[in-house]
């Protein structure tokens, strides 16, 4: 059964944590760990930031065609 999401632009609006991880190569591998999957890397903190988008677009683009649930990150709670 398909459920029914937000937008494309809805998820790619809310302020998923990053991780950004220097690789033994030199490379940056950067990731979304609330988007099981969604990972990429590049050769600088800059680049990684960037692919990473490019990451998570295609993945809620994927997420959004087949119905998958897709988590949306906690509001900070206010103390």
């Amino acid at each position: 059964m398909k459920q029914m999401n937000k937008s494309l632009e809805y998820y790619m609006s809310l302020p998923y944590t990053i991780q950004l991880t220097p690789d033994v190569d030199g490379y940056w591998f950067a990731e979304i760990p609330l988007l099981d999957g969604c990972a990429t890397n590049g050769e600088s903190q800059a680049d990684a930031l960037i692919m990473i988008e490019d990451a998570k677009r295609a993945w809620l683009t994927t997420a959004l065609d087949i119905g998958m649930h897709i988590p949306e990150p906690e509001p900070e709670k206010l103390l």
